[in-house]
């Protein structure tokens, strides 16, 4: 039976075979004497006519042009000229891209002209929009069925804003374990609170211990896609005045009874946090035209505006202007630092009147450090954007999968969306240099230390003010006794394991104006900032220790700069067990 069937079978596939060849021949034929022309000319029209400054580009290559005040353009040389067929793209602001193939079978000469229709973006925001979906697969794995950037997206801490247990340990004032922390007990003063019950368990703090009839503002960065909400309704984000100011507050398992859109207790698409389509449907970041940061009182979603889309008006933004699908534009935007100030510059604590903020502490504030910093002069040869360094390009031609029609791009093109940061230990290695030397004095060893932060372009630690980077410094003889220190700085209390120690932190510290904690990191509370012993771009900080060496003794000095996710004690409340990340060491023996 098998024999029998495997003759059947070649009686079939063979002669469909032979003439496959043959056409497969035939078409060779025709394409060996059909070439498109080396030289093409046309103009980009829309619907009100010709448009000037569209960018035409000849798709997988570098050759592009931009049109004239006629809409007219001409392109030659890479890409045209082949005997097979050729997309020809074009975009302008405001506009999908539009694209034409050219194929040389259409006996196409120097003298045609060609044109390229674009249309419209849609205008307006839907914010009923339920999200993407493709062949049944819902949310940012839809992307994952045609794009290789699905699975570094997944590797990214962005994939994990909404689930991430520090977070969500904090909103919720618990521990990792969910066991829950005191209520906060407001002194008769109502300006200060009193200390936790020593009897019962000390989770630290919590926003939800604070407000618990409060949603506050995390949601706009932490999980912006749960709720079907206007960007420009503040008050159902922040929930800030009464329960029915946060109108059409509608997000998944939400408690009608809380105030604004909450950041847990959700569930489907807002579990993604930043998902791969919400940065692909934002249009513009609203800053601050005279500080260039965003406004106080707009975190998060507040200060974008999204494009998204009614059922018949698909839109999704990118860095390529040659894309040939229905519904890409291309967005400048999404490769300039700005892209990212919405979320990386906060200010907490503020009173919020008429759309302004009064007061309040910075917190997060990443693209502000990166602003005052030398990074952000544009034309300048140091300067670097966010993306320049936390999503290098990455050597791959392809964006789509060959196998789903993905175009071959075989120059620098394609972004690292695994957005490196703390967690790729080798990145944060690279941010700081230390310098260390040892002399000998008599019976004193003098150890100085310089370090500097070299390639971060906002202070090292950034952002959360809960994170320290510490330099530990530790002499010790060939025995591994301990060398006491005679003069010199020493790690302080709050840097727990290594209080005391040779050495110096630094972090951002902040005191809470209620309980005279600090460091303070309830930063949801009135806070004043008391230190700042960060690293800031290219800024050096130089320490000099004294040991009383004893003669005749050889020993080693050990030196080792740590970075540590959050300070020891909250740590400890939390059950937060992330080990500290050693960025740089040293080891100088002495000789005695």
């Amino acid at each position: 039976m098998r024999a029998a069937q495997s003759v059947l079978m070649g009686s079939i596939v063979l002669p469909a075979l032979l003439v496959v060849l043959v056409a497969c021949a035939e078409q060779a034929s025709q394409d060996s004497s059909a070439r498109l022309p080396a030289t093409i000319s046309g103009v980009v029209v829309n619907a009100d006519g010709p448009v000037a400054g569209a960018t035409v580009q000849v798709q997988g290559t570098q050759n592009q042009t931009t049109t004239d005040a006629h809409g007219a353009f001409t392109l030659h040389g890479q890409g045209l000229g082949a005997p097979h067929a050729v997309t020809v793209t074009a975009w302008a602001e405001g506009h999908y891209i539009g694209w034409t193939k050219l194929d040389p079978r259409q006996k196409i000469s120097e003298e045609d002209s060609i044109a390229i229709n674009l249309r419209p973006l849609f205008e307006g925001d839907n914010h009923e929009y339920t999200w993407f979906s493709e062949e049944g697969v819902h949310g940012s794995a839809s992307c994952g069925l045609c794009h290789r950037e699905y699975a570094e997206w997944q590797a990214d801490a962005h994939s994990r804003a909404a689930v991430n247990p520090r977070f969500i340990s904090m909103f919720r004032g618990t521990d990792l374990s969910g066991r829950r922390g005191q209520p906060t007990r407001f002194a008769s003063d109502g300006k200060s609170v009193l200390p936790p019950d020593p009897t019962l368990p000390d989770t630290g703090p919590g926003f939800r211990l604070d407000n618990p009839d409060r949603a506050g503002t995390c949601a706009t960065c932490h999980t912006p896609m749960a709720a079907r909400v206007p960007t420009t309704n503040s008050c159902a984000w922040s929930g800030c005045h009464a329960t029915n100011t946060a109108d059409n507050a509608e997000a998944v398992g939400v408690k009608p009874s809380i105030r604004g859109v909450t950041p847990v207790g959700i569930e489907g698409i807002g579990l993604e946090g930043i998902g791969c389509e919400f940065c692909h449907k934002i249009r513009e970041v609203i800053l601050d035209p005279g500080s260039g940061l965003p406004y106080s009182d707009m975190p998060g979603i507040l200060s974008l505006k999204l494009a998204r889309p009614h059922d018949d008006h698909q839109v999704f933004f990118g860095t390529l202007t040659d894309v040939s699908r229905e519904g890409d534009s291309y967005l400048a935007l999404q490769a300039q630092s700005e892209f990212c100030a919405a979320c990386h510059f906060g200010v907490f604590g503020g009173l919020v009147s008429n759309m302004k903020m009064t007061g309040g502490t910075i917190i997060y504030n990443s693209y502000g450090e990166w602003l005052n910093s030398p990074y952000s002069q544009v034309g300048s040869s140091l300067y670097r954007t966010c993306q320049d360094c936390h999503m290098p390009i990455k050597d791959t031609p392809y964006s789509v999968f060959p196998q789903r029609g993905g175009v071959a791009r075989h120059y620098p093109i394609y972004n690292e969306h695994t957005m490196l940061g703390p967690s790729n230990e080798a990145f944060l290695r690279s941010a700081v240099t230390m310098t260390s030397t040892a002399k000998v004095e008599g019976q004193i060893v003098r150890v100085q230390i310089s370090l500097t932060n070299t390639y971060a372009g906002h202070a090292v630690p950034t952002d959360a003010p809960m994170r320290s980077v510490m330099l530990v410094v530790e002499a010790s003889q060939k025995n591994g006794n301990l060398i006491p220190l005679r003069e010199g700085p020493v790690l302080p209390d709050w840097a727990g394991n290594y209080a005391g120690w040779p050495g110096k932190a630094f972090a951002r510290v902040l005191r809470d104006n209620w309980s005279g904690e600090a460091p303070a990191t309830a930063f949801w509370r009135p806070l004043t900032q008391i230190a700042d012993t960060r690293l800031f771009p290219f800024a050096t900080d130089t320490t000099t220790y004294l040991f009383d060496w004893p003669a005749g003794v050889n020993g080693v000095v050990k030196v080792k700069l740590l970075y540590r996710r959050a300070f020891y004690k909250l740590a400890q409340q939390k059950g937060w067990n992330d080990p500290d990340i050693v960025m740089v060491t040293s080891e100088i023996p002495i000789y005695r």
